[in-house]
């Protein structure tokens, strides 16, 4: 298949130009320095790439994978300042 194919909507990131095709994104990736670089959330967008470029996978998964790189470091949603406190109820009789 074609490293020249565009993703169906481009990778944000900071302070750079975004992601258009799966060659920036390896290039990218292949930038990376080398303790970032062997972290196992950016060998598998590597391999997600690798299976899109290789086999014409969808690049929504090359897409996914580098996302889920990208995002492994920050911390999540509070789902605990999320959650409504139960109704207290009265019982008449």
């Amino acid at each position: 298949m074609s490293w020249a194919r565009s993703f169906d909507d481009p990778i944000p990131l900071p302070g750079r130009k975004p992601l258009r095709t799966l060659l920036q994104a390896g290039e990218y990736i292949a930038a990376l320095p080398k303790k970032e670089h062997a972290a196992p959330e950016w060998r598998a967008a590597m391999e997600a790439l690798l299976l899109v470029v290789e086999r014409g996978g969808p690049t929504m998964f090359a897409r996914i994978g580098i996302m889920r790189a990208l995002n492994s470091g920050k911390p999540g949603p509070d789902l605990q300042s999320r959650r409504k406190s139960a109704k207290k109820y009265r019982v008449i009789q």
